[in-house]
């Protein structure tokens, strides 16, 4: 039961909500995989590195709450537990110890690709059911596709 009524018929709901929860799912998990890199990044470029990830975790905590808004707008319960992320994420997990600079980025690049994948998948998904959603989607791509290219630039 949903105390929130959305505008969306219940299928569209369903998409809808579907692709925000991964979405949120992703973002926090890809806010965890930066914060941890950033603690044990070591390594020429540690300072660049360093702080580009925190750049990374700021983006993705702010995305994060925009989307479990926009989730609960829609009548969808956010769910950013722990034991949701273990079940679902699909960003690898981040190196024990320190990690090299160039390694750190490789790992970043990484986890952004996988999310970038899907968050496209999501674009797609809500295009037709909710067009607000999609923008949401779309804005928060974008940032992380910028983040991917300045990770890579770093590396090059």
């Amino acid at each position: 039961m949903s105390v929130v009524k959305s505008a969306l018929a219940d299928s569209d709901r369903k998409v809808v909500g579907d692709a925000l929860q991964g979405a949120l799912v992703d973002l926090i998990d890809l806010s965890l995989a930066a914060k941890q890199v950033h603690w044990n990044v070591v390594g020429p470029r540690f300072r660049s590195v360093h702080l580009q990830l925190d750049e990374v975790v700021d983006t993705a905590r702010q995305h994060s709450d925009t989307v479990a808004e926009r989730a609960s707008a829609m009548g969808v319960n956010p769910d950013g537990r722990s034991r949701t992320l273990a079940k679902t994420t699909a960003i690898d997990s981040v190196p024990d110890g320190w990690i090299k600079d160039g390694d750190a980025v490789r790992v970043l690049v990484d986890a952004l690709r996988v999310v970038i994948d899907r968050m496209r998948e999501r674009i797609d998904a809500t295009a037709e059911p909710d067009p607000v959603s999609q923008d949401i989607l779309i804005t928060l791509t974008a940032d992380l596709e910028k983040h991917a290219w300045m990770f890579q630039a770093e590396s090059a």
